[in-house]
């Protein structure tokens, strides 16, 4: 099983003429080898998984599977609306090669917490893989409390739980009262030192994509204590944290691995290229950063 800690990666997913790019995936998988990335999170939000197929989102892992399976952590996004679905995919998950699920809280319906509760839990019974939950609610228009997750996390193979609702009273309330064995996880870059600091095990990032060494290097100082270290490079990284969300994730990451020659600067709409403004500041960060020439 993958350690559910360190540094994991929200995988963007190249397009080349509406299809997956597999040339410009396998390129991302190698830069990631290369970089000892603890993790990959295949078909997370910032893997365009709104917009894939159901089809395509297996492929996608399985085809991830084969290239790197056994030499990086392997984590698939199975989660949706509708219960039954992520039910479903999460039932695949393990025969599509993926070591641990991230399951997002239902967006749209808007449920109760007694709703995310029913919804997780039955998510949890169709797998024995472990389970992150995933609270984003910026996305989802419903935030999971800090009540919620931990009445989750008695569940046995719910192992962990990544936070990018920004609230760090709701992260200390769930870090403090955390049962032995469940971790937490930043979902939200220009936190992560905090988190990080707090008690959290590690990130699933954004800006991993773009500097996955430099991630690495601060999850590696933060887990071995090392506050100094870990201070200095969230600080070194925090314009390119802020400069990722210039516009909706992941139009600015994908522009940016774009800019450093990884991929096509391709979306699947509704989401559209980068907007002039943005992007020339995007690009400054990462000429500032030494990620592109000037």
């Amino acid at each position: 099983m993958a350690r559910l800690e360190g540094s994991w990666v929200a995988l963007v997913t190249p397009f080349h003429d509406g299809r997956i790019d597999e040339r410009a995936l396998h390129g991302l998988l190698d830069f990631h080898l290369e970089a000892r990335t603890d993790g990959l999170v295949i078909c997370g939000t910032t893997g365009e998984s709104a917009t894939l197929s159901a089809d395509e989102r297996a492929s996608l892992m399985q085809t991830v599977a084969r290239r790197v399976s056994g030499k990086i952590g392997l984590m698939f996004g199975t989660g949706g609306n509708a219960t039954a679905s992520a039910i479903e995919m999460t039932r695949r998950a393990r025969d599509l090669g993926a070591e641990a699920v991230l399951v997002v809280a239902p967006y749209y319906n808007k449920p109760t917490q007694a709703g995310l509760l029913a919804h997780f839990q039955a998510v949890a019974a169709a797998t024995t893989l472990p389970v992150v939950l995933y609270n984003v609610p910026g996305r989802t228009g419903v935030n999971m409390t800090a009540a919620t997750t931990l009445e989750l996390a008695r569940t046995p193979n719910i192992k962990a739980v990544k936070e990018a609702s920004g609230n760090l009273d709701q992260i200390m309330d769930i870090l403090a009262k955390a049962p032995p064995g469940f971790g937490l996880l930043s979902g939200d870059d220009a936190l992560n030192f905090p988190i990080m600091a707090l008690g959290g095990r590690g990130t699933i990032s954004v800006t991993a994509n773009v500097v996955p060494a430099r991630m690495k290097a601060f999850n590696d100082a933060c887990l071995a204590q090392d506050w100094r270290l870990a201070r200095s490079l969230h600080f070194e990284m925090l314009d390119l944290h802020r400069a990722l969300f210039l516009e909706a994730n992941p139009i600015p990451v994908k522009t940016a691995l774009h800019l450093m020659g990884h991929l096509r600067d391709e979306f699947r709409l509704p989401l559209v290229p980068m907007g002039a403004g943005p992007r020339a500041q995007l690009a400054q960060t990462l000429e500032r950063m030494g990620l592109i020439a000037r």
